[in-house]
């Protein structure tokens, strides 16, 4: 098994470090035009991601199960080598690009994602608004199990994603250099990404790459400010109610839903999905 490091522990002084400087860059300099802290909507944040490290442990076990045996299967190998490493990463993102899509587009997979979005807030703290549900997330990288990539090495690589995306909860940074803002996910996609307006809905998935947005066409620049949540807000702090509104949602949906095809477009369609209404009788069918 590859002897690789824990990114995300590693990281926890530099997580704590930068938000720290960044609660006081916003008691020093405000902004206006940034929303900056609010106590209980940090404090939830801080909660919801630990609570996902407590969950995702016991997540792991049937994960770990099931990448193992396709491991097991396959006669590929992939080494962790110093060049395999940057190939390994790219490969990752492109497979987290799409997760990260479905779980927008699908509502099923939108119920363990919202939890990242519900917050109105955009700071470091919204990094770590994490699901307690992400269970949904390992089907999106069985491919790369198949092609002989270790799972310690696919934990290794999420991680490093992960960490990678906690800079870019920020409204203290505008724009990177226009080669950066081209190739690597920044701030300002990421602002787009957490935005409830219309235009900026379902945009920019990339992980650490935006070049993923761009080669499908989901990608959209930063224009207007954006007002950051859901089109619906969910008005709460607790953690329990933000974790599992979506399928509390969704558990209403269904029963009142009416047809096994109204069902099925209640778990499996879009999160705004919702039957046709039905066609209004005219005078001239009643007649006849």
């Amino acid at each position: 098994m590859p002897n690789l490091p824990d990114v995300v522990l590693l990281s926890i002084p530099a997580f704590v470090l930068l938000t720290v400087i960044e609660v006081i860059s916003y008691r020093i300099h405000p902004d206006d035009d940034a929303d900056g802290y609010e106590t209980k909507d940090a404090a939830t944040s801080v909660g919801m991601g630990l609570g996902s490290l407590v969950f995702d442990f016991f997540w792991k076990i049937p994960i770990v199960a099931i990448y193992s045996a396709v491991y097991a299967l396959t006669p590929l190998r992939i080494p962790v080598l110093w060049w395999t490493i940057p190939l390994l990463l790219l490969a990752q993102d492109f497979f987290y690009y799409w997760s990260h899509r479905g779980h927008h587009v699908i509502r099923i997979l939108w119920a363990c994602h919202v939890v990242h979005h519900s917050s109105e807030k955009f700071n470091l703290t919204t990094a770590l608004r994490q699901p307690w549900t992400s269970l949904t997330v390992w089907p999106f990288y069985l491919p790369l199990i198949a092609l002989g990539v270790h799972p310690a090495t696919l934990a290794f690589l999420s991680s490093a994603n992960l960490v990678y995306q906690f800079w870019i909860h920020t409204e203290r940074i505008d724009k990177m250099p226009r080669w950066f803002e081209f190739v690597f996910n920044t701030p300002s996609h990421h602002r787009v990404h957490h935005a409830s307006q219309g235009g900026y809905l379902d945009r920019n998935f990339g992980g650490i790459l935006i070049v993923w947005d761009r080669l499908f066409g989901s990608w959209v620049p930063e224009v207007e400010r954006p007002v950051y949540g859901l089109t619906k807000n969910i008005d709460t702090f607790n953690p329990l109610r933000v974790a599992t509104h979506e399928y509390a949602a969704i558990g209403r949906d269904l029963k009142a839903a009416r047809s096994w095809r109204e069902r099925a477009g209640r778990v499996f369609g879009g999160p705004g999905w919702a039957p046709p209404a039905p066609a209004e009788k005219t005078e001239e069918s009643v007649a006849a």
